[in-house]
């Protein structure tokens, strides 16, 4: 499988698609704005206990206070809470020399171990979603390129999806020697079959990480970050990078470097599969990005046969209605033709998933197939197709109504794209002046900019359309040349997939939008 990771620098962030065989099946937004992600680690002052619920509410500097149950505690809560406290009082301990306190017991009642108005570290597990705050959980746990470092736990864990005994038992023991006291260790699955060295190195990273974090908790006091988790294209790339992985196209050069470095230190070599966007054209619409948001995450997913999928949101679950559409039945066989049209709409109902990052409850309801063989093959190429998807996840057989039922890890808001388009020449009215006047009103522009504000460089984006139509004709005649010789400098012009047929705007060299009425 072929895998490119494709990053369009905005002033607001980044968007971040993940394609797998030139499909998209992750998008992502990097925003500036965004505050709580999972895996941050805070410094929180509990707010309010809540002994019905066995749960407290903690300040982590959120409009709405987040959410600790008594099972995301961890049974060695209160040798974190020590650690903490002397971390702040400026007399950090030392992990090889501190003494554990007793664990907590996991029936226990959680105003016997937390008090309001205690500081305390927690690890963001979940980001906020719609009203409710962050979900929070003392389990604090570090992410490396193989392995993930687990403080005050000291047990080895490994990957359930590394299936040879032999190879278990060689990292298990590997990494027993080189585990440091007071740390747990467990071992990802992209450790299976790497060097020693690699291993170490990557242990070593993890543990300076923990020891910046004890040294910024002398500096802080709660509600504040303590540490927060590297931007998502990093974290993306640690979670997939694999062999399969051979692209990486990035349109802003400063992150193409930092892009670069990252990958350097998880992959030594792999960094030239990094590459700069450099062309006019977006990099969005150059690996046809734009066109499939546009067509993914509308209400109704069409499919290449004909059918489709229609995608419903409701408070409580996600329903998928299956329909065949315009798909006609092989020689007549209604069955086989239901079986052909769930096994393509599980594929797709795979990607979906990914793609929107629904957690919850998911509904689908499957055509009516009669044979119980044939639902088990539609159930199978379902959960072959979610094999790749990295949430946790559960899918029920279909049952004799044909409907599947899934459960999904929801840690962070759905990914909802509004595909609806307001057109900004009418504003939504339905009514748009004359199309014949654009090109005149273009100019007009251009008019004013250089003989008004003597604008040096003018660079004019307009949909694909028109951008052919300004440059149509041999290369003297066309609109684009007619510019320049009345205005004595080049205009320049590009198409863009995301503007409607009557948009254009004007941006100066440094690519910042120039407002004329």
């Amino acid at each position: 499988m072929e895998r490119e990771l494709i990053i369009n620098s905005t002033p607001t962030g980044a968007e971040i698609a993940l394609l797998e065989d030139k499909q998209l099946v992750e998008i992502h937004r990097d925003s500036q704005s965004s505050r709580f992600n999972v895996g941050d680690l805070y410094l929180g002052r509990v707010k309010k206990i809540t002994p019905g619920l066995n749960a407290c509410f903690v300040d982590v500097g959120f409009e709405r206070d987040a959410f600790l149950h008594y099972s995301d505690l961890n049974p060695n809560f209160r040798s974190i809470y020590k650690y903490t406290k002397a971390a702040q009082d400026g007399h950090p301990y030392s992990m090889d020399s501190f003494l554990k306190e007793p664990e907590i017991i996991k029936t226990g009642k959680i105003n016997n171990v937390v008090a309001k108005n205690q500081h305390i570290l927690v690890q963001i597990i979940k980001e906020p979603i719609q009203t409710k705050g962050p979900r929070l959980s003392c389990e604090i746990s570090l992410a490396g390129r193989y392995l993930v470092l687990t403080p005050f736990n000291e047990v080895v864990g490994v990957s359930r999806k590394i299936a040879s005994a032999n190879e278990r038992k060689r990292l298990q023991a590997l990494i027993e020697q080189l585990r440091p006291k007071g740390f747990g260790v467990i071992i990802r699955t992209v450790a299976e079959g790497v060097a020693t060295q690699l291993l170490h190195e990557d242990l070593n990273d993890l543990i300076a990480q923990w020891a910046e974090i004890t040294k910024r908790l002398q500096q802080l006091q709660a509600p504040q970050i303590v540490y927060s988790e590297t931007r998502k294209t990093n974290t993306l790339l640690r979670d997939v990078l694999n062999d399969s992985f051979n692209n990486v196209v990035v349109n802003e050069p400063s992150i193409a470097n930092e892009v670069k470095e990252y990958i350097k230190k998880i992959s030594p070599g792999s960094e030239k599969m990094v590459t700069l966007h450099t062309t006019g054209k977006s990099v969005f619409d150059q690996f046809g990005v734009t066109k499939q948001i546009k067509s993914l995450f509308s209400r109704t997913v069409n499919m290449d046969s004909g059918a489709y999928l229609i995608v419903e949101h409701t408070e409580a679950l996600h329903v998928i209605d299956v329909n065949s559409g315009n798909k006609t039945a092989v020689k007549g066989d209604q069955e086989q033709n239901a079986v052909a049209v769930n096994v393509e709409a599980a594929k797709e109902i795979a990607r979906q998933l990914r793609l929107r990052d629904l957690g919850g409850i998911i509904i689908v309801d499957f055509i009516d197939m009669k044979h119980p063989d044939n639902k088990k093959a539609v159930y199978n190429a379902l959960k072959e197709a979610m094999a790749n998807d990295r949430a946790k996840h559960t899918i029920l057989p279909i049952s004799k109504f044909g409907v599947a039922q899934i459960t999904r890890q929801r840690v962070k808001p759905e990914v909802n794209i509004t595909t609806t388009e307001v057109c900004p020449t009418c504003s939504g009215t339905g009514k748009i002046e004359a199309s014949v006047l654009l090109i005149d009103d273009i100019e007009r522009k251009i008019k004013y900019l250089v003989k008004n504000q003597n604008q040096q460089y003018v660079k004019l984006i307009v949909h694909p359309f028109v951008e052919s139509f300004i440059k149509k004709g041999r290369f003297f005649n066309s609109i684009q040349w007619k510019w320049y010789w009345e205005y004595k400098r080049k205009i320049h012009v590009s198409g863009s997939n995301e503007f409607q047929y009557m948009e254009y705007r004007f941006y100066d060299k440094g690519d910042e939008e120039i407002h004329v009425e």
